[in-house]
């Protein structure tokens, strides 16, 4: 079965546009451009490139390279509000250095993969994504590595260790490998171990795009 275009609500469209023009003033404001090298920010932008258009393989593409590592993200979220830090990684959202607002704001961590999965099901899956995506994750890895701030003691609000490219946390490097084994295994396993089984399972459960 294919999906053709017009199945996405105006009002999801206009609820999520209005929820951008937030979001990405604030966080320019407070984090600086570099927070949009994130994988999720990076998937934000695309999905309100493409909603719009209902432009399918931007959002599969979104879908593919976040619906697994966003699932951790929320899986870390849930124990760290219990009092223990499993890997990390949402550490940040219980810093006092981040304003309540600001947290608030990052909750879309919990609801975008849910929207792109109902966005894919709307519009329909473009078996592109993989390809797309990966190439995309692979040139922001490299930059974020190479170029941008490794873990600090006190990174406060400025973005370090951007999409954990030095290991889970911000405030220290990984040590169990060194830092170049820890990156190409970045490189090699997210795309086989991540954005591979989803583009499989969505390829498989969702209508093909027009």
């Amino acid at each position: 079965m294919t999906h053709s275009k017009g199945h996405v609500p105006i009002g999801l469209k206009i609820a999520y546009s209005a929820f951008m023009a937030v979001l990405v003033p604030v966080y320019w404001h407070n984090y600086g451009p570099t927070n949009f090298l994130y994988f999720c920010d990076v998937a934000l932008i695309l999905t309100l490139i493409a909603i719009w258009p209902e432009n399918a393989l931007l959002i599969s593409a979104c879908a593919v390279g976040i619906l697994v590592p966003q699932a951790v993200w929320v899986v870390d979220f849930l124990v760290r509000s219990t009092g223990t830090s499993l890997t990390g990684m949402t550490d940040y959202m219980f810093d006092a250095d981040h304003s309540v607002f600001l947290r608030a704001l990052s909750l879309f961590h919990g609801w975008l993969p849910f929207l792109l999965v109902y966005l894919v099901w709307r519009i329909g899956y473009d078996r592109r994504a993989f390809w797309t995506w990966t190439a995309l994750a692979w040139v922001l890895l490299i930059v974020c590595f190479f170029l941008m701030p490794p873990p600090t003691a006190n990174p406060g609000l400025t973005p370090v260790n951007i999409n954990y490219v030095w290991g889970l946390r911000d405030t220290v490097a990984q040590t169990w490998v060194p830092p170049y084994v820890w990156f190409a295994a970045l490189l090699i396993g997210l795309p086989l171990l991540a954005f591979a089984p989803t583009h499989f399972l969505l390829a498989r459960v969702m209508p093909k795009a027009a």
